[in-house]
């Protein structure tokens, strides 16, 4: 592993803990960090009350840049791992679904992008969704 990716990892993994902890000081529980699937990566799994936030940070140089590091072959990637993640555990079924962005810039504090992007309902619930 490179130097500049050895960094890149660790202000990653800086952000995902900041993130974690600006999440938990707002009354929401962390179920689960870099949460791995055949599918793709969760950032973070976090619940407050009914709803269940599939949460993707970005830490770039600056909030714009970090809004816009967010691809939409990034969002079918969350997608698909939120389908892997339901299907496997039956209790999160009846959770309200929400898709977060979290930017992280440096000396700034994390912005939480509520529902950053929306799917329908019942593609997370068919039985194709790790297919696609």
């Amino acid at each position: 592993m490179t130097e500049a990716r050895r960094q890149a990892w660790r202000r990653g993994r800086w952000a995902e803990l900041a993130c974690a902890m600006h999440l938990r000081l707002r009354g929401y529980r962390i179920l689960a960090q870099r949460l791995r699937s055949p599918v793709g990566e969760i950032d973070i799994l976090a619940r407050r009350g009914a709803v269940l936030a599939i949460i993707e940070v970005k830490a770039r140089a600056d909030l714009t840049t970090a809004a816009d590091a967010l691809t939409a072959h990034q969002q079918r990637r969350l997608i698909r791992a939120a389908g892997w993640l339901i299907a496997g555990r039956p209790g999160l079924a009846g959770a309200q679904i929400r898709f977060d962005a979290m930017l992280v810039a440096p000396w700034r504090i994390p912005r939480h992008v509520v529902d950053a992007w929306r799917v329908d309902p019942q593609w997370l619930n068919s039985s194709d969704r790790v297919a696609r």
